[in-house]
């Protein structure tokens, strides 16, 4: 059993900074027992999921509690944490299923990197993953990673337990830190992967017999490299509080930067096999030399700027403390996660009993698996008497949160298509005897529905994104009956394909689960911006009739080819839930085709092509609005070099559910 404390470097570390209140550290993970005494004056705030099991024998709780006080365990306990003195947001994305396996999907995991990110995370640390011949990861999680990026945030996520050169996601996504596992004497355990990016992004950290957290106050050992990652996640942590603390903005990226850059490489002439050995060791004390070598020494008795004035507004209700109010963000459960790998290495009376390792176990449901990496929890064992001693209690509400906790509901801004479910085999079958008709043929039940328009309100009524469900939709309020009758005629035109998208805009709470168990969010969708349209029918709206001048006729169709191609490259190459402010901008400049238009009556002439679509947050915007841009840039493909690029931006207010825009079309040239 192994105490973190007894790292090399970290005690020097620990004697400048346990950690800053400013920095925060996402977990995603399975649901917290933040009761645990180790927990006693953390600062942990929990978001309230569908994924949130009952604490206890479950699997999930016991992995996230685990990871969880690794980070945030507080000293003078039995579980020191490496960051103590940082704040923590816990996102439970796993859950168990018959009480043996994890669950997960890629799509869950983009959900819950857009909630952190939201609520202001520096560090987001995922103990989990799903194996991947060639690491390439979903695109709407790619987009969710992409977005860390470009906010500055670090992704810590743990290699995976296989034993061999492969890859998990998203560990092997291009701006991720992967963590693989070593012992105390620094040699690779035989089951930490290894290979392909890992060689360039990746460091081994301690992940044998590492002490955490167990259920009931007690302490344990686990191995594996989902308890090597909260490792690094907490180095990091405390390197961006030291950047705090000398006066600079914290800059994750830097000090991922340092942490790779100052790790040990492997010696060939000592090892066999350098690819285990990633880039190199977690070397505690050369990164933090290294990090003030990357960004200076900082000016002393400087008042550090704001921690989290960089990122958004949150939208998203916390869990804090005990008999919260509890704001139910649904996790889709599509994909199943392997059961944690049950060998540990067992610890009794100070006795060692190794035991041999087994082949990692997958269950794949649908496309995607995640695997929960770990080598399961050694047997536990009397906690220290400082704990005994000290009686389990609830974790109170902490005085400041990762960023400020808003009562305001999550709002999304989605595009997609209509479908529908029945929740339950019984409520499908009582369809059936109703109406004595093929409940999946939706021309045949839409025939029932004109007979029976009370019946709409017994459907789960669906919005997929290319067959994949992502919201169910709850309409509500006194105008309820009118939002069936749009949600009916939006189904129909789909099945006649009169249309090929739709725009919901509404409030997200709670979750529904479908008739094959997948969990998904409930939106409660606003009737005012519910809208369906084909691609054709929305460019002919948009640029008008086809004009009798060959001439002009030839700009037209150029015209329609490149709106288009926006829109196009809306639906399938920016695809996203519509979430986050980005997003919803990004998808509402899709519905607001005009604009787009106007931008193709100026550009068509030029023979330029549209480049990149990108969204940032607007300089200006109106007091109490949030506003981006939304920027298309153009460039000549016969010209690439000598002619400039051209930029079009137009703004749109997302602080409603329904956007709208803000002002003009702006453009100018980039040379």
């Amino acid at each position: 059993m192994t105490d973190i404390s007894r790292l090399s470097g970290l005690q020097a570390l620990w004697s400048e900074t346990l950690g800053s209140p400013e920095i925060c550290v996402a977990i995603l993970d399975g649901p917290v027992d933040r009761a645990h005494p180790c927990f006693t004056g953390a600062r942990l705030d929990q978001l309230a999921t569908s994924m949130q099991n009952e604490l206890g024998d479950d699997l999930a709780s016991p992995h996230g509690t685990h990871v969880a006080s690794v980070i945030f365990g507080q000293h003078g306990s039995a579980v020191k944490g490496i960051a103590p003195g940082c704040r923590g947001l816990i996102v439970p994305i796993y859950f168990s299923r018959d009480g043996d396996r994890l669950h997960c999907s890629q799509l869950d995991l983009a959900r819950a990197i857009n909630q952190a990110i939201e609520l202001g995370a520096h560090v987001i640390n995922i103990s989990g993953g799903e194996l991947s011949a060639s690491g390439v990861v979903d695109s709407i999680l790619a987009k969710a990673i992409e977005q860390c990026a470009k906010s500055g945030i670090l992704i810590v996520a743990a290699a995976g337990n296989d034993g061999c050169r492969c890859l998990h996601v998203p560990a092997a996504a291009p701006t991720v830190l992967a963590v693989g596992a070593m012992d105390i004497d620094g040699a690779p355990l035989t089951f930490s992967n290894w290979g392909g990016s890992y060689r360039e992004q990746g460091v081994l950290a301690l992940g044998a017999d590492v002490l955490g957290a167990a259920s009931g106050g007690k302490v344990i050992a686990k191995t594996g490299t989902s308890f090597a990652a909260p490792i690094v996640a907490g180095v990091a942590a405390l390197l961006l509080s030291m950047q705090i603390k000398r006066g600079q903005r914290p800059d994750p990226q830097k000090v991922r930067a340092a942490i790779l850059e100052s790790a040990d490489p492997c010696d060939p002439a000592v090892e066999s096999d350098c690819r285990r050995s990633l880039a190199g060791r977690l070397n505690i004390a050369s990164a933090h030399l290294k990090l003030r070598e990357i960004t200076g020494s900082g000016i002393a008795g400087q008042a550090p700027p704001d921690a989290t004035s960089r990122f958004f507004p949150a939208s998203a209700v916390l869990e804090t403390g005990t008999g919260a109010n509890r704001k139910m963000q649904s996790i889709d459960a599509r994909s199943s996660m392997s059961r944690e790998l049950d060998q540990p290495t067992y610890r009794r009376n100070n006795m060692t009993e190794p035991a041999s390792l087994p082949q990692p176990e997958f269950a794949e449901v649908g496309s995607q698996s995640f695997q929960a990496t770990e080598y399961a929890a050694a047997a536990e064992y009397i906690a220290a008497p400082s704990v005994a001693n000290v009686r389990p209690s609830a974790v109170a509400a902490s005085d400041c949160s990762c960023q400020k906790t808003a009562a305001a509901p999550a709002i999304a801004y989605v595009l997609g298509q209509i479908g529908y479910d029945f929740g339950t085999e019984s409520r499908r079958d009582s369809f059936t005897q109703l109406a004595g008709m093929d409940v999946y043929d939706p021309i045949e039940l839409l025939k029932y529905l004109r007979t029976d328009p009370a019946s709409a309100a017994n459907l789960i009524w669906t919005l997929s994104l290319d067959a994949t469900v992502v919201y169910a939709i709850q309409p509500y309020g006194p105008f309820a009956s009118y939002t069936y009758d749009r949600l009916k005629e939006f189904l129909n035109a789909h099945v006649t394909q009169e249309v090929e998208r739709v725009s919901i805009p509404g409030v997200i709470h709670g979750s529904a689960r479908l008739l094959n168990g997948q969990e998904v969010p409930l939106l409660f969708p606003d009737l005012r911006g519910m809208y369906s349209w084909s691609t054709s029918d929305l460019i002919l709206t948009t640029v008008g009739a086809t004009p009798a001048d060959p001439a002009a006729a030839a700009l037209y169709d150029k015209k329609i080819d490149g709106v288009r191609n926006f829109l196009e490259r809306i639906y399938y190459e920016v695809r996203n839930l519509g979430t986050s402010p980005q997003e919803r901008a990004i998808n509402y400049a899709a519905t607001n085709a005009f604009q787009v238009s106007e931008v193709y009556n100026r550009i068509i002439a030029t023979e330029m092509k549209l480049d990149c679509i990108d969204v940032e947050r607007s300089p200006i915007c109106r007091p109490g609005s949030d506003c981006w841009d939304v920027k298309l840039t153009f460039f000549n493909p016969a010209k690439r070099i000598e002619q400039a690029r051209h930029v079009y931006r137009f703004t749109v207010d997302v602080s409603e559910v329904i956007p709208v825009t803000v002002g003009k079309i702006r453009h100018w040239d980039i040379y």
